[in-house]
């Protein structure tokens, strides 16, 4: 693990120590992650990524608090959330105020408009109509779709729809986003814009971005990256490029 990173945590971020889950007992068990070490640092946009059967997809749904560990530490900024253990009571409402997710499909809700689809969940948390609308069209416009606040996912392109999507997780200001396969769908144009969006997110909301991938097109543009094999993390510098 980059300890250098451990300490800018404190105040954000995340972090994964020992992390271990077997899926069934006895002879039937299988490990799919035996000692997973992370840290990602708010602000940051971090790459993992493995071959098919790693555990990428368990560590994200660990992480994002779906499936349950089988010992190890995760702390979300200051509080920790899962050691040998859940030390969260409602895991419901901590994936929908801390944890932002971004899917390979935007899965927006079709019969939702572009505003309403940004603000949904802002308003399940009890945020007034008035500011969850305001808080979307800020995003919306930050993204620069905007002029798109009043359509139907269905009037959306391709690159649109992962921008509402990117707006929908950052609308509950959460501290971590976990983004899965973002840019698989897109054109290398589109996909290396979905990064600059991520990175330039990362920066303003002071959000930590764990990225699993598949796409070689974005690869280059991650400063580390995680790699994951038989279970286990190994950290890498990236190139880091320009975007």
């Amino acid at each position: 693990m980059n300890t250098s990173n451990t300490s800018s945590t404190s105040s954000g971020g995340i972090r994964i120590e020992g992390l271990r889950k077997v899926y069934g007992k006895g002879d039937s068990a299988v490990v799919a992650l035996k000692n997973v070490n992370l840290v990602v640092a708010p602000g940051e946009v971090v790459g993992l990524v493995g071959p098919s059967g790693s555990g990428k997809s368990t560590l994200l749904k660990c992480l994002g608090a779906i499936i349950e560990p089988t010992s190890g530490r995760m702390t979300l900024g200051s509080d920790v959330i899962y050691d040998n253990g859940w030390k969260v009571a409602d895991l419901r409402a901590l994936r929908r105020d801390r944890i932002g997710f971004i899917f390979q499909a935007p899965y927006l809700i079709p019969f939702l408009d572009v505003t309403d689809n940004v603000a949904l969940l802002p308003m399940l948390a009890g945020v007034a109509n008035i500011t969850a609308r305001a808080r979307a069209l800020e995003l919306l416009t930050a993204l620069d779709v905007q002029h798109r606040a009043k359509a139907d996912p269905s009037q959306l392109s391709g690159g649109e729809q992962q921008r509402v999507s990117i707006a929908r997780a950052l609308a509950n200001r959460p501290p971590v986003i976990l983004a899965d396969e973002p840019t698989a769908p897109l054109d290398s144009e589109r996909a290396l814009g979905v990064m600059r969006i991520l990175n330039q997110m990362a920066i303003q909301a002071h959000t930590a971005i764990i990225v699993v991938t598949h796409d070689e097109k974005i690869i280059p543009t991650f400063k580390r990256i995680y790699h994951i094999r038989d279970g286990q993390t190994v950290e890498e510098a990236g190139e880091g490029r320009a975007l």
